[in-house]
Parts: C-alpha cells; sequence; structure tokens
C-alpha cells in the first residue's frame, strides 16, 4: 500500500501523458515523510527500534503501531517478553505487561508493525493537495495556475510562526484529525 500512487498523483494534476512520470515519482515517494511528519505512521512498514527505560510501560517512537512481534533483551543476559504477555495500545505505540508489572532487564530490541491498515480518506486527500502546491514549483510564479487549482493559497500572507511553506493551511487543517500524540518525536 502507498499512501499516493502515481496514477492518483497524475489524476490530480490532470496530467495525461508519460513525459513527467520519472519526475512526478520523485514528488509523490516525497510525500510520506512530510505526511508522517504530521501524523505518524501511514503506510505500513516493520520497525525494529531499540527501546530503553523501563518503569510500567514502554513508548515505541513510530506510532500508530498495527502489531507486536517481539520484544527481546538487546544486551546478553538480558529479559524479553512474549509478545502474548503485553498489551499494546497502538494509536500511542505503548507496551504495558499484562500482569503489571514493570519492564526489567532491557535495553530491548522490539520489533513490530508501525502504520496504518488503510490509509483514511482525509489523509489522502491531504497528501493529494499537498502534491498539487509542490508540483506547482515547475511552473513559476508568472505562469497561470488555473489548470492545477488556481494560485489564492500560493500567495499565503499569514503563514504559521515555525513553519516554511511547504506545506499549505489547507493540508494542516485536514492532517488536525490525526495528529500524533504530545511527546512523540
Amino acid at each position: 500500500m502507498a499512501l499516493l500512487t502515481l496514477d492518483e498523483a497524475k489524476a490530480q494534476l490532470d496530467i495525461t501523458s508519460t513525459a513527467h512520470d520519472v519526475e512526478l515519482q520523485v514528488y509523490v515517494d516525497a510525500l510520506d515523510a512530510v505526511i508522517e511528519g504530521y501524523v505518524g505512521v501511514v503506510t505500513p512498514r516493520e520497525v525494529a527500534e531499540l527501546v530503553d527505560g523501563g518503569g510500567l510501560t514502554l513508548s515505541l517512537r513510530h506510532p500508530p503501531v498495527i502489531a507486536l512481534a517481539s520484544v527481546s533483551a538487546a544486551l546478553s543476559g538480558g529479559t524479553g517478553y512474549a509478545a502474548d504477555t503485553l498489551h499494546l495500545d497502538g494509536p500511542a505505540g505503548i507496551i504495558r505487561r499484562l500482569d503489571g508489572g514493570c519492564f526489567t532487564g532491557g535495553p530491548w530490541t522490539v520489533v513490530y508493525t508501525a502504520g496504518r491498515d488503510s490509509v483514511p480518506p482525509t489523509i489522502k486527500l491531504a497528501a493529494l493537495i499537498l502534491l498539487q502546491h509542490l508540483w506547482r514549483t515547475q511552473y513559476g510564479a508568472s505562469r497561470g495556475l488555473g489548470s492545477i487549482g488556481g494560485g489564492d493559497d500560493f500567495a499565503v500572507t499569514e503563514p504559521i510562526p515555525g513553519l516554511g511553506y511547504a506545506v499549505p493551511n489547507r493540508v494542516l487543517q485536514l492532517l488536525e484529525p490525526f495528529k500524533r500524540p504530545p511527546g512523540v518525536a
């Protein structure tokens, strides 16, 4: 599963030829990192992460999490935990022991599947709008933009402090309901 396919991108931009396919694919491939920077992992993938610490929970860095495969000791003499003895809060990426005990004997190598079972339509729409916005750089400010959605958001006068203009406000608004939980880098 991909966030966007080349065919979806071409349909959004009303491109019918193959003349720009290679260049357009670069744009399509770049969308995942930008969108996932706001909402966490979208397209499912396996992650192997070194988790240190302990206490009642282990926090994973790439939520949401679909499935937990293993929690194994990263060092000799450490303690591993069978996945069926753990509770996974997938949206938050938090692991707890079912018996309520503390995690000891770390650090651990945690292997899991991060992402979503399907791409929510709102995230897909945000990706399409972001693609359209970024593709406009091919045309320059002096050329008409009517054929790819107009230019009204191209001249933003009130940008969000601290954010560049690579991501338009309308994309941020669409992604808002899917924002990562606080404290997730």
